[in-house]
């Protein structure tokens, strides 16, 4: 009978969160290295090069490799034979552990979790309660799995009730398109069949556990009708065409990960649940003779890719001079390199403005021929000017697009993803743009980061608005002043050249 003390436990949910901000699971790497390779195309390959470069880059720094470190979720399966040497409860253990994490004064991790979701949404500060999942087993140990969900991906989370004889091929093929950009592709798609509606949606998230093996099911052949599914729901979803970032491009996905369960006769339920980019588990074993033992991987072990702004082809912007003539005349997919001062925002900071301009109140910052990034930074460790900050869903300030463009002076906006039909109208209105930075390489945009200080609502942390500095990072136009969305053009360029799904026209 084993014996799992209290501290050890503590101790081994902290260091596999902070282990896995800045470790990807190199089956990831791998598979992202070799769609690398295989890339046509160019603004889809140079996404992934800034991903694997970022990789590279927080494994060496130990920083994380995404701003949004994510909500704290564990799967613990407890041997019946175990004995806890402890005074604490396993989830108040839990929770101890991921508060440890998430305040490591070597590598701060962003607290992202508020209490009272439908009410005042106040930040807990260090990222607890964990989200936690047990399940009681045969055996004298504990199984454990540690992983960090970002916002961006969970957001596009998907559940339905099939009819029986409906086809699950047929609703993901027609969802994932639905799910736009904003979980950061390429991923992993996680989907649960089965059992009761909240059944499925743990399935799905629980198969995202599971490693990258899609290659070794291509070279042996499906033995299962789940295997099947597998690996013709990676083919069609990747015929899509909609690629890297969701710029257009031939790998959507890297691997499709499929768990089932025995489902009433009258019911379908399907759940289907993405990893982004900054895809983040690990898995360990307690036997009672002490922590978890996680041995760093090999840097030598990604692949030999190395991003760096290419000031030849990208053009470079001074912000502290800019004017809407100018931003009216980027071109959709036109690579950028920024320079000078911008302004950050996202969703708190971008309510409380509509709020205190509805009041007539006066702003804390003057938004006149401004550009806004959507981002809320990790805090600085060391000599840091800001920790990782790439940045968050462009689609969430949407509704907010019209206001800031018509009554603050703003003239463009930079974040990830696509942006809605509300947003592209305003932005096409007011001779706007809106420029895409690449979700899920967060510490290399923070190296473009010199200087940084809050200039408004630092009651909202994370959330507050800031001042950079910075020096060429690298954007992409992704709507121009006309309207032109390259995250509608360019997959239905890729899907296109692709050839396996026929293209509606317009």
């Amino acid at each position: 009978m084993s014996a799992i003390r209290q501290d050890d436990f503590i101790q081994s949910i902290a260091d596999g969160f902070q282990y896995i901000s800045y470790y990807h699971p190199l089956d990831y790497i791998t598979a992202l290295g070799k769609a690398y390779e295989r890339e046509e195309s160019p603004a889809a390959k140079d996404a992934i090069a800034q991903i694997l470069t970022n990789s590279r880059m927080c494994a060496e720094g130990k920083r994380p490799m995404c701003q949004d470190t994510g909500i704290a979720v564990v799967f613990l399966k407890v041997g019946m034979n175990v004995k806890w040497d402890a005074k604490m409860s396993v989830t108040d253990m839990v929770n101890e552990g991921v508060r440890r994490a998430y305040n490591h004064p070597d590598n701060k991790l962003r607290a992202s979790v508020l209490l009272d979701p439908a009410g005042k949404r106040t930040n807990s500060k260090d990222n607890t309660p964990a989200v936690i999942h047990y399940e009681i087993v045969e055996g004298d140990g504990v199984e454990v799995i540690c992983a960090a969900k970002g916002g961006g991906s969970e957001n596009k989370s998907k559940m339905v009730m099939l009819n029986p004889s409906d086809s699950i091929v047929d609703w993901v093929v027609k969802t994932v398109p639905m799910m736009g950009a904003g979980w950061c592709p390429p991923g992993i798609l996680g989907i649960g069949i089965g059992g009761t509606p909240e059944k499925a949606m743990l399935l799905a998230k629980e198969s995202l556990m599971a490693p990258v093996d899609i290659h070794e099911l291509i070279a042996r052949g499906p033995k299962t009708r789940i295997e099947e599914l597998r690996l013709e729901i990676m083919d069609k979803v990747n015929a899509l065409g909609i690629g890297a970032q969701g710029l257009g491009g031939l790998t959507t996905v890297l691997d499709v990960k499929i768990m089932d369960y025995p489902t009433h006769a009258a019911s379908l339920p399907v759940a289907m649940i993405p990893n982004c980019a900054a895809t983040r588990h690990v898995h360990f074993h307690l036997h009672g003779d002490g922590p978890a033992v996680l041995t760093p991987p090999s840097i030598s072990e990604w692949p030999d890719v190395a991003w760096t702004p290419n000031t030849e082809k990208s053009t470079r912007v001074n912000l502290d001079t800019l004017t809407p003539e100018e931003v009216a005349s980027w071109k959709p997919g036109q690579t950028l390199l920024l320079n000078g001062k911008m302004l950050t925002g996202r969703d708190a900071a971008h309510k409380r403005i509509a709020d205190m301009l509805a009041k007539g109140e006066k702003l804390p910052v003057d938004f006149k021929n401004r550009v806004i990034y959507y981002v809320g930074p990790v805090d600085p460790v060391r000599n840091e000017v800001v920790g990782p900050a790439g940045p968050t869903t462009a689609t969430r300030m949407d509704k907010f697009t019209e206001m800031m463009l018509a009554e603050t002076g703003l003239i463009s906006m930079v974040g990830k993803a696509e942006r809605g039909p509300v947003a592209i109208e305003a932005i096409k209105k007011h001779k706007s743009a809106y420029l895409m930075a690449v979700g899920g390489a967060a510490y290399l945009v923070s190296k473009a980061i010199k200087e940084s200080k809050v200039v408004g609502f630092a009651d909202l942390g994370m959330e507050a608005i800031y001042e950079f500095t910075i020096q060429d990072m690298p954007v992409t136009v992704a709507v121009d002043s006309t309207g032109t969305s390259v995250h509608n053009t360019g997959p239905k360029e890729w899907q296109a050249k692709i050839g396996k799904i026929p293209v509606a026209q317009a």
